[in-house]
């Protein structure tokens, strides 16, 4: 009781000695004992607020990069009590240390801490936060900065991991504040599903994760942190899915930059500086969005050529896809304004981006826009390969193998390669029965083989049954008279051979001989 009373007079002397002595000798007192209290502890302090200065506008980017490394190491071992949050567009929860809690961490073989302070400012509704770090005094000096590094170097880790990804498209508004609007960013491929071969998809990883990698390396070689790729091939070769695996791979924001909305090269240049960091910029169908190559060829025509096509009617080639673009380069989107994108001065606007160009046939993209600096890969796509089959159907149907495969294989060698959005249309179509699937997709690789219109169409397993009695028929044909084939070469020999069909006409009776065998055994080995 004696203690207690102590204490109550030693407190009740303290509030009569801060009423009483002036408010400069309290902060003096109070300045004096912390510095005291630093002098005797083992450990030093250093504060990081939210806000750079009193004003509380600029953000401190330290203190986000902290807030992002706490969540990252998952503190909840270490702190016994913390926030828990969920925004509305992710499924992920974030953590937060509560107010006044402290998170022990260690680095180096040395034990750190984080205490995160909130304290309510006086006759306001707002709080000022701050996290103060701890460590040892002794080693201030050599740990501060390689640990703040490595702070920062996780926290940005774990946003391009942990972000909600979105997709960009340009508005027709890039001379505003903001050209682009976007939604999140949620296509469900990747490498793993990708129907491609072996070889080209792990070139690609390589590839990308070197780059996403480099960043040291393109500063030491004095170059623009950007790659370019080129992706070409047929209609549903898997331009668009490559585009979202490789988004995906990197989590990076996509920019789906569509050019006949752009008005001209100022534009252009606004849209490209609205783009962040870590982001895809895509422009498919870089050949027929806009009359590019156009341009390359107004240059080699003569002044008087010029004047009369100007006074002439236009021609449909200058109408494509800028019909109101006019003769001159004011007004549009050039192909000197499209190369100074991709490789000029403006395209160093930012780090670690990827340019992406798409086309359906690779010689009609002027080969200013595709040459090495530019697109520094180019990808070709095409119809699928026996790795890229088996890799669509284990996707759709869920197996590993099936007894038709080596029937597939046969057909994928004799020329009846499909292409992916082919394949996987049947077999979505089909994937209830896996055999009735591959049987489908047999048929129509088969149907292909024979040139028969609408090949890849087929939506069922009868297709399959069809095309081995039309085989059936056709070798009743080869048992009689050649006088008797219908549109047979000996018939058509003059017209074949004008052509030069007779060799692709002996082939294809060849062919199909061989493949009516391999249906046989196929059903054979099946019990049919």
């Amino acid at each position: 009781m004696e203690i207690l009373s102590q204490l109550w007079s030693l407190l009740g002397l303290l509030t009569v000695l801060q009423n009483i002595l002036p408010t400069q000798l309290l902060s003096f007192l109070h300045s004096f004992y912390e510095s005291l209290q630093d002098f005797f502890s083992p450990h030093a302090y250093f504060e990081i607020p939210e806000f750079n200065g009193y004003c509380g506008v600029d953000v401190n980017d330290l203190y986000r990069h902290v807030n992002l490394y706490l969540n990252s190491v998952y503190p909840s071992s270490s702190c016994r009590r913390l926030s828990l949050s969920r925004s509305k567009s992710s499924n992920r929860i974030a953590f937060t240390v509560a107010p006044n809690h402290t998170v022990h961490d260690s680095f180096d073989g040395h034990h750190l801490s984080w205490t995160h302070h909130v304290e309510t400012i006086q006759d306001s509704l707002e709080e000022k936060r701050s996290f103060t770090l701890q460590l040892p005094k002794r080693h201030r000096l050599t740990l501060l900065s390689p640990y703040l590094q490595h702070v920062t170097t996780k926290a940005e880790e774990f946003e391009r991991v942990s972000r909600e990804r979105r997709l960009f498209t340009n508005n027709g508004h890039g001379s505003y504040e903001s050209g682009w609007s976007s939604v999140p960013f949620r296509h469900p491929s990747t490498f793993e599903t990708l129907a491609l071969e072996p070889e080209l998809k792990d070139q690609l990883m390589d590839d990308l994760k070197a780059f996403s990698e480099g960043k040291e390396f393109y500063q030491k070689i004095g170059r623009a942190w950007k790659r370019g790729y080129l992706l070409h091939g047929p209609p549903g070769s898997g331009k668009s899915s490559l585009i979202a695996a490789m988004a995906n791979f990197l989590c990076y924001d996509v920019y789906d930059l569509e050019l006949s909305k752009v008005s001209d090269n100022s534009e252009l240049r606004a849209l490209l500086i609205q783009t962040t960091n870590r982001s895809i910029i895509v422009i498919e169908d870089i050949d027929c969005s806009i009359d590019l190559t156009g341009d390359r060829l107004a240059k080699t025509r003569g002044e008087s050529s010029i004047h009369n096509h100007k006074k002439g009617p236009p021609s449909r080639h200058d109408h494509r896809g800028c019909s109101d673009s006019g003769g001159g380069d004011e007004g549009r989107v050039t192909l000197s304004g499209l190369l100074n994108f991709t490789d000029g001065l403006w395209s160093c606007c930012g780090e670690e981006k990827v340019i992406v160009f798409t086309t359906n046939h690779r010689d009609n993209v002027d080969p200013a826009l595709v040459r090495c600096g530019r697109m520094d890969v180019h990808v070709s796509l095409g119809t699928c390969g026996m790795h890229a089959f088996k890799a669509l159907v284990k996707n759709y149907l869920g197996v590993d193998s099936n007894a038709s495969f080596d029937v597939a294989e046969s057909c994928i060698r004799s020329g009846g390669a499909l292409a992916p959005a082919q394949i996987a249309e049947i077999l979505l179509r089909n994937r209830k029965d896996a055999d009735v699937a591959v049987k489908a997709v047999i048929s129509a690789m088969q149907a292909k083989i024979l040139g028969v219109e609408g090949a890849g169409d087929h939506h069922g397993g009868g297709e399959y049954d069809d095309l081995a009695k039309s085989l059936e028929s056709f070798d009743r044909r080869l048992m009689g008279s050649p006088d008797n084939w219908e549109g047979s070469p000996e018939k058509l020999v003059g017209k074949k051979r004008k052509d030069g069909y007779s060799c692709s006409w002996e082939r294809k009776v060849n062919l199909l001989v061989r493949l009516k065998s391999l249906t046989k055994s196929d059903s054979g080995r099946r019990g049919v």
